[in-house]
Formats: structure tokens, C-alpha cells, sequence
């Protein structure tokens, strides 16, 4: 059995990880030659534990999750509170309060009438759920033929099959599955008058075969941190209207408060037709993912045949734990400043993140809401890095050539700092090497 390489920033790992580690499969990772993961003991507030007692300031959220920190007692309490009553009940011909509530809130704090919920268990699947949605709503309304989706260079939206097509399918994670997955329409985000008279007269030659529009609204994530503005979030909400096309906003990552709204469609002050969520949707502590629809959709799906309903259910749909968590992180959300804090983390990332703009092999600093991105020209090497900024007691992750920071939005000034000062001094070590 393989085993992995030895990594030199553990000195002796602990016997659950050297006998477990040959049998687990990590994700995004080349199991031959990347040394042991490090190994995590605890999580508390913004900082991991690892087995040897060192602490990790987490600059990334556990993949942009956990909003309000680790082991928040709100959340830990509302999770335990429910696990004594409940675990788990299918949503199959039954409900139950927590995931009621949670619906409700939802639809009550997103914009328009984006107010039927349908829950699942991740955030591909929430996608892959909106995508099944799309298609069935023009089936529904007497128009098949209508089965394909635009999409744009530079997203991502998930790794199971379907939202595969969907995200760039030659700068993505996903080349390899070209002629396995469906082609979709991949285009340029609409991001000047050029691009948008481009994409206008597309839509317009093959609005009979498209469902729907996909995209991240503000900041493509796991794409490259690419961000783009309001004004081509409105100008896609008024071409789908222009050409009768269903608009489906991604705010898995953008969702909760990470670009300075609690939600990103909110600063275009337009209103998509499907919105999905996920990650901060319950404060980084359990599985769960939304997809929610307007009440046009929705009505599309009513009727006397029962072949007109959506034929859809997670096992674990509707998970009462998910949802208790999710509505105690709503409560944090409604309770605790969490958008003032994202301003202030804004301002401190911008301040502290541009004097890596001078660096040699920077390309690009940019900062949106609490998120800060130094854009590399070329990433020379990884693991360097990586290694790196352990030693500087902070737990950065690059990918692509983006070193980027998305901390817990309750992160103080002083961590904050830790953050930003490992990402500047280390990308100038890389400079220089």
C-alpha cells in the first residue's frame, strides 16, 4: 500500500494519522508525491490545533465556511440541543421545525420573491439541483429542446458531473472529462459594451436551446478570484429578461456576508430566478446546501400530473441538525455586527496587501469585501509556499497562482495582521528565490 511522503513539518505525527493516512483519499491532491496532511486536534475560534500543540491562524475558513469562527457555543448548543431530540427524519411525506424555520428565513432575507427552498446536502449538488430545476421549468411549460447552459470563462461551480460543464472547461480542474460531461456554452462575462453586444447577440441565435444562465455574482472563487462589478450582474439580468432565459446566480462562496453584503446580488439590486447557497449557511459546522427558486419557477412545478413535480430527494435532505445550525448561524447574522466587521476587514486587507504590489512576480492585489487576493504571474513553487506559511504559524492554502487570504469574518485586527504579514513577506521570499 502506498503511504505518503514524510512531511518535514511534523516531527512525530500522531498513530491515527501514519495508520490512516495510506487509506484516506484527500481531495485536489496527488497522493504520491504530496507529504502527510498535517494533522488538527482542535478548532477554536479562528485558530487549528495541530497534534504537536502548534497554532494555526486559518486564513481560509475551512474553504470559506466558517464564518462566525470555530466552535462557536451558539451554534455548538443549537446543534446538541437538536441531536437529544432529532438527528435526522426524512423530508419524504414528513417535516420538521428546523427545517421550516430555516426556509422561511431564508426566503424572508433574500431579495424579491426568491422564496421556495429545496435543501440538499453540498454545494455542486445545490447546482446540480438548479441546473435539473432549469431544464424541467421549460419542459414543464410546453418548450423542450431547452437543455443547455451558458456559462463563463473563469467559473466554477462544483465537481460532480453536471456542474463540471459548467465551470472553464480549459483553465478549470475539469479538462479531463472533455467529451464526458456535456458541452455548454462558455463565454466572456459581460464586462464591457464589446463583450456585452458578443454575448447579446449569442443569446439572441440560441435562446431556443439554453435553460438557463450560470454564474458567480461578483467574485468568480476557486476560478482564479476574479471579480467583476454590479453593472455586469444588471447587464446579465437584462439580457436573460431581453431573451426569456432563467438567470441562476451562485453565491455558494458569495453568500453570507464574504464581499460585504449578506448577499452579493444585493449590490446590483437585482433578483435572480434560482440562487444557490452553501458553505457559511450553517457557520462552517455541519453539511447542508439551498436551492431556491422565485415563485414563477416554482408555479412551473404545480399541477394535477404528477409527472410535473420534481423528481428530487437527497437522503439527507432537510438534515434537522443542518438545519438547527444554519438557523443559529442566521441568529449570529442577525445578532453580531458580521457586515460591519467584513467593511473593516476590507479596509485593513487593502491597506496591508499593497505593498505586495511592488513585489517582484506580483501581478495584481485586489481586495473585495473579506477577501484578499495577490495575484502571482507564475506560481514557481507550491509546496515552498505551503511549507512556509506554516512556519509563520498561519494556515494560507495557494492555488493556480493566487495567494489569497477569506478569513472568519470575526477574525481580530491583530490576526488579521499575522495573516496579511505572512502572505506579503513570504510571496517577496518567493521573489527572490
Amino acid at each position: 500500500m502506498a503511504v505518503p511522503p514524510l512531511n518535514p513539518l511534523i516531527e512525530n505525527p500522531p498513530a491515527w494519522l501514519t495508520e490512516g493516512a495510506p487509506h484516506l483519499w484527500l481531495p485536489y491532491t496527488q497522493m504520491q508525491t504530496t507529504p502527510m496532511a498535517l494533522p488538527v486536534i482542535k478548532t477554536d475560534g479562528v485558530r487549528l490545533t495541530l497534534a504537536d500543540g502548534r497554532e494555526l491562524i486559518d486564513g481560509i475558513s475551512s474553504w470559506w465556511t466558517a464564518a462566525h469562527g470555530y466552535n462557536h457555543p451558539h451554534i455548538r448548543e443549537a446543534v446538541i440541543r437538536q441531536l437529544e431530540k432529532m438527528p435526522h427524519v426524512m423530508l419524504g411525506g414528513l417535516a420538521h421545525e428546523p427545517a421550516c424555520r430555516l426556509a422561511a428565513r431564508l426566503s424572508d432575507l433574500l431579495p424579491g420573491d426568491l422564496g421556495h427552498v429545496f435543501f440538499s446536502e453540498s454545494g455542486s449538488v445545490s447546482v446540480e439541483i438548479a441546473m435539473k430545476i432549469a431544464v424541467q421549468y421549460w419542459i414543464n411549460n410546453g418548450k423542450r429542446g431547452r437543455t443547455r447552459f451558458v456559462s463563463f470563462k473563469g467559473g466554477y461551480h462544483g465537481d460532480t458531473l453536471a456542474t463540471m460543464s459548467v465551470c472553464d472547461p480549459d483553465e478549470g480542474m475539469h479538462t479531463l472529462f472533455k467529451g464526458a460531461i456535456a458541452e455548454q456554452f462558455i463565454c466572456d462575462l459581460p464586462a464591457d459594451d464589446e463583450k456585452t453586444a458578443a454575448l447579446d447577440a449569442f443569446l439572441a441565435a440560441h435562446s431556443g436551446e439554453i435553460a438557463a444562465v450560470v454564474t458567480e455574482p461578483l467574485v468568480q472563487g476557486a476560478g482564479g478570484m476574479r471579480f467583476h462589478t454590479p453593472e455586469t450582474l444588471k447587464t446579465l439580468r437584462a439580457l436573460c429578461d431581453k431573451h426569456d432565459l432563467l438567470l441562476i446566480l451562485d453565491e455558494i462562496f458569495t453568500g453570507f456576508g464574504r464581499t460585504g453584503s449578506m448577499f452579493a446580488c444585493e449590490q446590483a439590486d437585482i433578483v435572480p430566478d434560482i440562487v444557490t447557497l452553501s458553505k457559511a449557511l450553517t457557520g462552517g459546522t455541519m453539511a447542508l446546501a439551498a436551492t431556491i427558486a422565485r415563485g414563477k419557477v416554482f408555479e412551473a412545478f404545480l399541477g394535477e400530473e404528477a409527472g410535473k413535480a420534481l423528481m428530487h430527494g437527497p437522503t439527507y435532505t432537510g438534515n434537522p441538525l443542518a438545519c438547527a445550525a444554519a438557523n443559529a448561524s442566521l441568529d449570529l447574522f442577525e445578532r453580531e455586527p458580521r457586515i460591519d466587521q467584513v467593511k473593516a476587514i476590507s479596509a485593513q486587507l487593502a491597506r496591508e496587501l499593497e505593498p505586495a504590489r511592488g513585489l517582484p512576480g506580483v501581478r495584481d492585489v485586489r481586495v473585495k469585501g473579506a477577501i484578499g487576493v495577490i495575484e502571482l504571474k507564475k506560481m514557481s513553487d507550491l509546496n515552498f509556499l505551503k511549507r512556509r506559511f506554516v512556519e509563520e504559524g498561519v494556515w494560507i492554502r495557494p492555488f493556480g497562482n493566487i495567494v489569497y487570504t477569506t478569513p472568519p469574518l470575526v477574525i481580530q485586527p491583530d490576526e488579521l495582521a499575522r495573516l496579511t504579514g505572512a502572505m506579503v513577506k513570504i510571496v517577496a521570499e518567493a521573489g527572490r528565490s
